[in-house]
């Protein structure tokens, strides 16, 4: 997720010195340009510029919501600023959108903040095709915006549901860290029943080879098959949730994460992708 005035007839005229009338053309009839002609070259647009030359940066700070330039001038001037490392006090700074720029300590995004929440379906790589041909979830979100999304936290290649995207750098780095422990619930399908023993044992925390893996809550589906349970964690370990089963010798057929901190999968089929609304990322702000 009109700017440019002619007359009616779309003619342009009006009359030299001298009396003379200028010549009037209709929309269509320009006279036609001589290659070479310096003025028949298209203007550069903004955005090209800045990607050759960069922009000002008070103006990158402000894009990216901060402030306004005027005081982004005097947050610049007052040694609040970094570039690559650096701290820049020069007014009329020029940056490119490749630049690390830092104010206070915090990652600057220029772009406006987008995010977007996709149900991710059985078989799609999340970082990277490891197949010749296989899909990524970068495909699938390839038409949401021009801007550069990258997913928050990791979802297993044959794992299906609720992945998020955003170019927020700093709530996605909020987002990943453990100590944050951000809600999932997933929906688990087993290659046989959970004996009610295990699932006690999950609920007072499985120890694996990294640590122990902290578990909210975990039931049997109701009206489903003991085959099937639902189990919550906030727990950012790889492969987590087939390392916990196996490592009591169970194999899962299907992982389905079905909530993602308070986001859910209502109305969101699978492959499709939506934008978190104002109240979702207000919800996600005070995680």
């Amino acid at each position: 997720m009109s700017r440019n005035d002619k007359s009616s007839d779309g003619k342009f005229s009006g009359r030299q010195g001298g009396g003379q009338r200028k010549k009037s053309y209709a929309r269509g009839n320009a006279p036609i340009k001589k290659a070479g002609d310096k003025t028949s070259a298209k203007p550069t647009s903004a955005k090209s510029t800045e990607k050759t030359e960069g922009i000002r940066l008070n103006k990158y700070i402000a894009n990216s919501g901060i402030c306004s330039r005027r005081d982004a001038d005097i947050y610049i001037s007052s040694g609040n600023v970094t570039v690559n490392g650096k701290v820049i006090t020069e007014m009329g700074h020029k940056v490119k959108l490749t630049d690390e720029v830092k104010f206070d300590g915090r990652t600057l995004n220029p772009e406006k903040p987008e995010y977007f929440l996709l149900n991710k379906p059985k078989g799609v790589y999340v970082t990277g095709s490891m197949e010749k041909g296989g899909k990524t979830v970068m495909e699938l979100m390839a038409k949401a915006t021009k801007s550069k999304l990258d997913p928050v936290g990791k979802l297993d290649t044959q794992a299906m549901g609720l992945l998020l995207f955003t170019n927020d750098g700093s709530l996605a780095k909020k987002l990943g860290k453990p100590k944050n422990g951000i809600r999932q619930i997933y929906h688990i399908s087993l290659t046989k029943p959970l004996s009610p023993e295990h699932l006690d044992k999950i609920k007072a925390g499985v120890i694996l080879e990294d640590g122990k893996v902290k578990v909210q809550d975990v039931s049997y589906i109701a009206d489903r098959p003991r085959n099937e349970v639902g189990l919550e964690t906030n727990s950012t370990k790889n492969h987590v949730i087939q390392r916990l089963f196996k490592s009591m010798g169970y194999e899962v057929e299907k992982l389905d994460r079905v909530v993602f901190g308070g986001l859910t999968k209502k109305d969101l089929p699978r492959g499709r992708f939506r934008r978190l609304t104002d109240q979702e990322l207000i919800n996600l702000g005070m995680l």
